[in-house]
């Protein structure tokens, strides 16, 4: 869990001599400076660096990032490279190439719902259209901060919180400009280099999708405005 080079303030693996044959999703290593700056300024936690908070914090935000955009197996250094499964909310473990083939918002939003109550279908979703709704509904990114690690290597436990601004639609909802955020249990199973094995999410998948359809913030004033009595909250006639 020790800082890598290559790497920005958060993550390893994303640049240098190490990433020089990486395939990346977009053909060029991702940009986090709007996330960062978005976690620097609402994160409830700052880890002193080398402690095992910051070390968990730096191998979950560089696992997101490589499931996300290396487009090849061969190329997540943070996981192990023979032996990894994936597992949300208690459901069917999914291998390294299976979480690659089907991308990792839509495993990780998978869920037996049956379709028609779908507020987002992951099983309608390609990796493509997964990520450019998520990029799209959250321009200045999906900031995640871990809040508390309950045991270390080989078996860690820890709480995160996952944030972002919905400033941009999803799924033909428009925009609300609120924060959309989760908590969240995870154990991640690593090997002797400290590389995940298995990784083991668990989360209120419902509440997180539902918080993307609540009206945009001037309706939802305007709404309270109409139902208040009083001529100050309905700017007055």
């Amino acid at each position: 869990m020790d800082s890598a080079e290559g790497g920005d303030k958060y993550r390893s693996f994303l640049h240098g001599d190490g990433e020089k044959n990486t395939v990346w999703r977009h053909g060029a290593p991702p940009n986090y400076d709007l996330v960062n700056k978005l976690f620097e300024e609402e994160r409830t936690k700052e880890w002193a660096e080398g402690s095992l908070e910051e070390k968990v914090q730096r191998l979950l935000k560089t696992w997101e990032m490589e499931l996300v955009h290396k487009v090849r197996p061969e190329d997540q250094k943070s996981v192990n490279p023979k032996n990894y499964s994936a597992i949300t909310n208690g459901l069917k473990p999914l291998t390294r190439e299976e979480v690659t083939a089907m991308g990792g918002y839509n495993a990780f939003l998978a869920t037996t719902l049956p379709p028609e109550h779908r507020i987002y279908d992951p099983d309608a979703e390609t990796v493509e259209s997964a990520t450019s709704t998520f990029l799209t509904a959250f321009p200045r990114g999906f900031a995640i901060e871990v809040l508390d690690v309950y045991s270390g290597p080989p078996r860690i436990a820890f709480k995160f919180r996952h944030w972002g601004y919905m400033e941009g639609p999803f799924k033909g909802h428009p925009p609300h400009g609120r924060r959309v955020e989760f908590f969240g249990v995870c154990v991640f199973h690593v090997d002797e280099d400290t590389k995940v094995e298995k990784a083991e999410f668990f989360y209120e998948r419902g509440n997180f999708l539902a918080s993307f359809l609540s009206a945009p913030a001037s309706a939802a004033a305007a709404t309270a405005a109409s139902a208040s009595g009083c001529p100050v909250m309905r700017g007055g006639d």
